[in-house]
């Protein structure tokens, strides 16, 4: 079997074809007004309307695109953000003139956008504190230890894929997967064979452990913003996510090669600051959980707060480094500057989050989502439903398969909302395109990682995804918080 991985044409026509088969059943049953387990929430009845069929082709036409970027070049928050204008645009258009409606819209809109501020700020501070570490040096001196020690690679497969685990609890999947593969890259350079299994190990590690944090996943914190569960909720996936990545880890781990690569000198340092970054990283995410749980204010409130730490921290950097060039960051020679770092950040990756969330908040105004809420949670049940949505994310992005649960608003306890977070979180390390962390180790390990290489051990991940799952029921089938019980 080939190791190439397919043409980017044919992953893209795969993500469509998911897509378009969301969209189908809600087209199909667009006259079915059949009652669905959700709360009650206003909406146009359009969906068997030539604006709702537009409305739906501007959907699918913009995914497609994102789906063809590597082939076409066309960054993925282009045609997201164009659909997003156009469905709204549309949709004010048509109902121009009847007040009520139009004032329902409006309110739908700025309801959308609030939400979607609250996670672009969140995400700014997040990437932001990354970023800052990343050019203290934090990242490159924990490269280098691991460069330095000759370890095994059965110890290596086992503490990167720990290590996975546990930093993206509290960073990004894709960040932290960057970050293990390069310590990974660097000491088992010249074993394709062990490269490959190891990043394999390292995307389904980073999104496990992003599934069980309010922090570690794009999806967990919209749960979280959206009052769907609690910051400490989350801890209850914990023994599920870490059976998600030990059961696969624990079957690859039988083929892995035995000795261990040779070890080397490799030099790093931590800047001024470094240290401090890390520390205000872990005092920010403290402040951010203590006023969300104390004060009820929005997680976004304790990120800004920790921002304006890293601003103060900032200044006495540049106070400490007058004179400062790197030309990572800077084009000429200037002081330290923490917007410099800030202009870093993933503006595409955020800009996209504004359209996919945008367009899937149309499709939810026009009545879509709740015909698919009602086909899919009232003829299923939420167990079903939930897992059959987590094993999607492993086509289709989970950002929008989350928001357009949130959108429908399922009729669901505590417990199968965390189980949507898990499978969502989880669900795309069925394929290596299924998460932003194994597209980046595609990126990183080129021709080493790809498409075919972690294909090979889909039908482990697939046994660690339904372990997680059962782990979940039988855990948590029944949970009510303290503050929600009678």
């Amino acid at each position: 079997m080939s190791d190439r991985p397919p043409p980017p044409v044919l992953r893209g026509t795969a993500r469509l074809l998911a897509t378009a088969a969301c969209c189908l059943p809600m087209i199909a049953f667009a006259q079915d007004q059949a009652s669905a387990p959700i709360a009650a929430t206003a909406h146009l009845a359009a969906t068997g309307t030539p604006l709702g069929w537009m409305v739906i082709a501007l959907f699918v036409v913009s995914y497609l695109l994102v789906a063809l970027e590597e082939r076409i070049g066309l960054r993925k928050s282009k045609p997201v953000m164009l659909a997003a204008t156009l469905i709204w645009g549309s949709i004010a258009w048509s109902v121009h003139g009847d007040l009520a409606q139009t004032t329902l819209v409006s309110d739908a809109f700025e309801r959308m956008f609030l939400d979607y501020a609250e996670l672009f700020f969140f995400l700014i501070v997040s990437m932001t504190y990354v970023e800052a570490m990343a050019e203290r040096g934090v990242f490159d001196v924990l490269r280098a230890v691991f460069v330095r020690r000759a370890l095994g690679y059965r110890a290596l497969f086992w503490i990167t894929g720990l290590l996975a685990f546990a930093l993206s609890a509290v960073l990004n999947n894709m960040t932290t997967a960057l970050v293990i593969s390069a310590v990974l890259l660097a000491v088992g350079a010249g074993n394709a064979r062990f490269i490959a299994m190891a990043c394999v190990n390292i995307v389904v590690a980073a999104n496990a452990g992003g599934a069980w944090s309010a922090f570690g996943d794009i999806t967990t914190l919209m749960v979280w913003q959206a009052h769907r569960a609690e910051f400490f909720d989350f801890f209850r996936l914990f023994l599920p996510a870490l059976v998600n990545w030990l059961v696969p880890a624990a079957l690859m781990a039988f083929a892995l090669p035995s000795g261990k690569p040779a070890g080397t000198e490799q030099a790093a340092k931590l800047k001024f600051g470094g240290v401090a970054t890390c520390a205000l990283f872990a005092l920010t995410i403290t402040v951010t959980v203590a006023f969300n749980q104390a004060l009820h204010l929005p997680p976004v409130f304790g990120m800004l707060a920790g921002l304006a730490l890293l601003q103060l921290l900032g200044y006495i950097i540049s106070r400490r480094e007058p004179s400062y060039e790197d030309p990572d960051i800077y084009h000429d020679r200037a002081g330290y500057d923490i917007f410099n770092i800030i202009a870093r950040a993933e503006w595409d990756t955020l800009l996209f989050f504004y359209g996919v969330l945008l367009s899937v908040g149309g499709l939810a105004t026009l009545g879509y989502l709740e015909l698919a809420s009602s086909q899919l949670y009232g003829h299923y049940g939420p167990t079903a439903a939930n897992t059959i949505l987590g094993m999607a994310s492993a086509i289709i992005d989970n950002i929008p398969i989350m928001y357009a649960v949130l959108q429908m608003h399922p009729a669901m306890n505590h417990a199968q909302w965390l189980l949507i977070a898990l499978t969502c979180g989880v669900g795309g390390s069925l394929l290596s395109i299924g998460s932003a962390a194994g597209v980046a180790l595609m990126g990183a390990a080129r021709g080493q990682y790809t498409f075919t290489s972690h294909l090979r051990w889909s039908w482990a991940i697939a046994l660690g995804f339904v372990a997680s799952v059962l782990v979940h029921l039988g855990l948590n089938a029944h949970y009510i918080p303290a503050a929600s019980a009678p």
